[in-house]
């Protein structure tokens, strides 16, 4: 008897079929699913290796460009090519400056080409040295075609920055930027109805870094159009301070000198001054709804 009770309690416990099926099943289940982890995984980093590598492409097919405007430049002597570089400090520019502006008058059109592709190269793939190309304007050029070139220069290299990405940034953007991209979608989202006073006002502002704007935007539904009237309104206060500092470049010694305290407060009026549409017009929906 005790031995048919031993046997009956260990049927008891033994594990029924249906709860075996079931173990099978759900080690099958959680076996798909990291296989399917693992393999959205490797497509991302495949997509993302992939989009490095066509942005590598068109950047050496830029950068022939860029070879071909120089090489029509005016013949210079050994120190002159040592100068034609993009500047990285206030002595480049001087420098740059000085060789420009010997050869403007005579080689206008080789000069102002040369500009106008070099800066939009440095906007396209967010290189730094822009700054450096916007202080020069104002000592090469009279002051209105100085900041239409500026803004024009920064509308097109930032469109053509924002280009890229959408053909070949998403990867990239959703594999390294996907935190930052989220709350800025947020941000868009909330200002969709007027996204061109949104846009002024961070150009404006540095609360944001222009290489991510430019990168990002496509990822979050920017419109193009939008994207380059904001960009190309936006850069024109900032621009102001940078050519009107220009004129004087040979009495700065950093790029942080070009920015006074009352260049910073009238910016901030300026960044103000772009909301104020959007504020007035929340103000009278609020006030006919």
């Amino acid at each position: 008897m005790a031995r048919k009770r031993s046997e009956e309690g260990r049927g008891v416990s033994a594990p029924l079929p249906n709860d075996t099926a079931r173990h099978e099943v759900a080690r099958d289940d959680a076996r798909d699913t990291a296989e399917s982890v693992q393999e959205v995984k490797l497509l991302e980093a495949g997509s993302a290796r992939k989009s490095l590598l066509i942005l590598l492409c068109i950047f050496l097919s830029a950068a022939s460009v860029m070879y071909l405007v120089y090489a029509n430049f005016p013949e210079l002597n050994e120190e002159e090519r040592k100068t034609v570089t993009i500047p990285k400090n206030m002595d480049d520019a001087k420098a740059l400056g000085k060789v420009l502006s010997k050869y403007k008058d005579t080689y206008y059109v080789q000069v102002l080409v040369a500009y106008f592709t070099t800066y939009i190269f440095l906007q396209t793939f967010a290189i730094p040295g822009s700054i450096f190309l916007s202080i020069l304007s104002g000592f090469l050029y009279p002051f209105p075609l100085a900041l239409f070139l500026v803004c024009l220069c920064s509308g097109l290299g930032a469109s053509f920055c924002y280009m890229l990405s959408y053909l070949v940034g998403r990867p990239i953007v959703y594999k390294y930027l996907t935190e930052r991209a989220v709350k800025w979608s947020e941000q868009v989202d909330k200002h969709r109805q007027h996204l061109i006073n949104y846009i002024i006002f961070l150009r404006i502002t540095p609360f944001l870094p222009n290489w991510f704007i430019n990168i990002t935007s496509p990822v979050i539904n920017v419109p193009l159009g939008v994207f380059f009237i904001g960009t190309f309104l936006g850069v024109a206060p900032p621009s102001f301070v940078a050519i009107k500092a220009g004129t004087t470049l040979y009495q700065l010694s950093a790029a942080g000198e070009a920015v006074s305290w009352n260049s910073v407060l009238v910016l901030m009026i300026l960044a103000v001054l772009s909301l104020l549409p959007v504020l007035l017009h929340n103000k009278l929906k609020e006030k006919f709804s």
